[in-house]
């Protein structure tokens, strides 16, 4: 997913759309345009593979499969229309036509602040799906309700539009602080229930052990199943925080320190990174759940069946 492209929006583009500070770098420029445009690719292809995946796939509880499909739909956009206008960005740059530049570089940080937001919101949700699951037991699926889903999607996209909104207007450090503190939350909550999982598996274990002198055969494939459904968001949750926590360091240092050619190249390759990310999911996709690898699989034959 992206992130925020700078502490201020004017600071922004002056600091990617002036020559002072993006002279010597064009040829690293130019490498990374041409990374992220095949990153793009893969982004684009990877994410909708999974998406028909998740489509055909009818094993995954409808309101957990919805959290997944919206994780990839941020993903699919980010290879879509979020790495194409900052391919084009970066050209702007090496092409030094600024007036061009400059119109992308407001309308980067917007998108970019929605799929960020919706795409750290999702993951958050996903992981209160997965501690609700072990909780409930059998009430789950009469409190996890698709439509009750639906209203946490769609609340977290119109919060994130709303911020990516209000940043077009004001233009204020506090802004970035408080984008900051809301990811750091959701951060938090995911860490949380994490942690309850692990703990409250770890407890379930040793009472097994305890109380009981043969397992029971039943429960045993669905715990299995469930750790492995735990580890592949724990997966998708450390990928996203190694992303994006390099940009975030980076855009936090910038609201205090003075604009430079290394900053800008350094700028760079944090969002290349947090970029990738959206690249690197579908592959944990397929790596770390059977069902939708076999779908993946199956769409690419009749593709190339065809």
């Amino acid at each position: 997913m992206a992130t925020a492209t700078g502490h201020e929006q004017p600071k922004t583009i002056e600091q990617f759309c002036s020559s002072n500070l993006t002279a010597g770098l064009h040829n690293h420029l130019t490498f990374i345009s041409v990374f992220n445009s095949f990153l793009s690719l893969t982004a684009f292809l990877g994410n909708a593979l999974i998406l028909i995946a998740l489509h055909k796939e009818s094993s995954l509880h409808p309101p957990s499969k919805h959290l997944l499909r919206c994780l990839a739909a941020t993903d699919l956009c980010v290879g879509l229309i979020v790495q194409p206008l900052y391919v084009i960005l970066l050209l702007t740059i090496v092409n030094e036509h600024w007036n061009i530049c400059r119109y992308v570089a407001v309308v980067l940080p917007s998108v970019s602040y929605i799929l960020c937001g919706v795409s750290v919101a999702t993951l958050s949700a996903i992981s209160v799906d997965r501690l609700l699951a072990l909780l409930l037991g059998l009430r789950y699926r009469q409190v996890v309700t698709l439509k009750r889903v639906y209203l946490i999607t769609i609340t977290s996209c119109v919060v994130s539009t709303a911020c990516a909104t209000v940043t077009l207007f004001w233009n204020s450090p506090i802004i970035l602080w408080l984008v900051m503190i809301v990811v750091l939350l959701c951060l938090v909550i995911s860490t949380f229930c994490y942690t309850k999982i692990f703990f409250t598996i770890r407890h379930h274990q040793h009472q097994v052990q305890v109380h009981v002198q043969q397992p029971n055969q039943t429960s045993h494939p669905n715990i299995a199943r469930y750790r492995k459904a735990v580890f592949t968001t724990l997966w998708l949750q450390f990928t996203l925080v190694a992303c994006y926590l390099p940009h975030f360091i980076l855009v936090t240092l910038l609201i205090r320190a003075e604009p430079s050619s290394s900053v800008s190249l350094t700028w760079s390759c944090t969002a290349t990174l947090v970029f990738l990310n959206s690249s690197i999911n579908p592959i944990l996709y397929c790596l770390k759940m059977d069902e939708v690898r076999q779908a993946v699989k199956d769409t690419i034959r009749q593709v190339l069946y065809c």
